[in-house]
């Protein structure tokens, strides 16, 4: 089925999590093991998207895009589209939506995971995405290119200033974590 998928985020369940980001990986182990088309964006109640939290190489700062359609400071990611491996899905989506093509993986594993609702748009209905995501390093020197059908803007973010853009309790554990790995 989605072993993969499943392999790592059973991994990720074992490691020290916050009460409600343990609750939100069980319901995506079980979303999962429910819904068979969960990788497809057509699979009504949700779907699995791979996000990149972009760092550069001191972990101070974090590449975050102002997202056009739902207005809000963000990490980088996208819909899996069928394919099973979230970690290149967060690749492909970090390259497209910044330019940048020197990312590096700190680990293969995953770095964050959240559950959020995405509010009815047009001919798409509302739907949860269970979003998995992964720490990925790039060159912070390295131009960016904005892609405008994704975003209003690209900026690299001192880790202090996150929540001042998005105050989302899921970007402030990304901070939160990235901190805590510096050490």
């Amino acid at each position: 089925m989605h072993a993969k998928i499943l392999e790592l985020l059973q991994a990720y369940a074992r490691n020290s999590l916050e009460v409600h980001e343990a609750e939100m990986v069980a319901e995506t182990l079980r979303f999962i093991k429910a819904e068979p088309e969960c990788l497809r964006r057509t699979c009504a109640p949700g779907h699995l998207t791979g996000s990149a939290w972009i760092v550069d190489a001191t972990r101070r700062r974090t590449l975050l895009t102002h997202h056009l359609k739902l207005e809000k400071w963000l990490q980088l990611g996208g819909h899996a589209d069928g394919d099973g491996d979230l970690l290149a899905v967060a690749l492909r989506e970090g390259r497209e939506e910044s330019g940048l093509t020197r990312l590096q993986p700190v680990t293969g594993n995953i770095f964050d995971l959240d559950r959020h609702w995405i509010p009815a748009r047009k001919a798409e209905s509302a739907h949860w995405h269970y979003d998995v995501r992964f720490m990925i390093e790039a060159d912070d020197l390295e131009p960016l290119v904005l892609a405008a059908n994704e975003s209003k803007e690209l900026a690299w973010v001192e880790l202090a200033r996150v929540t001042e853009l998005n105050a989302e309790e899921s970007m402030a554990r990304m901070v939160r974590k990235t901190l805590g790995a510096r050490r």
